[in-house]
């Protein structure tokens, strides 16, 4: 099992968080609340929408997975087996980030005041 690089996750949600603030970038409604990350607490939404968009991605290999289930024309196994696999990796992802912020809060109860 191969172990994931926290740097380089911390790295693409920052470029996730400039994205989100960035006009010409379009997200549907339901992608984004209604307020700018900046003006909720900018971290807090940068995470809102990272654990948004692990579930969606699992929702979208269970849909394509039971698409091809049910012998549906245009569901194609390779699709259906990188969708899932994108959605295991990203609830992987998700869960060492949680790990890391766990382990973070830990430390700083325990310091001295």
């Amino acid at each position: 099992m191969s172990t994931i690089d926290v740097n380089n996750l911390l790295a693409q949600m920052r470029q996730m968080s400039t994205q989100v603030r960035s006009p010409e970038v379009a997200f549907s409604s339901t992608a984004l609340p209604s307020s700018s990350p900046a003006a909720s607490g900018g971290f807090g939404a940068v995470l809102r929408q990272s654990i948004a968009a692990v579930g969606d991605s699992q929702a979208e290999a269970g849909r394509m997975a039971a698409a091809f289930e049910r012998g549906d024309k245009g569901a194609d196994l390779a699709r259906t087996m990188v969708a899932i696999q994108k959605a295991d990796l990203s609830l992987n992802a998700m869960t060492q980030v949680r790990n890391k912020l766990v382990e973070a809060y830990k430390d700083i109860m325990n310091m001295p005041v």
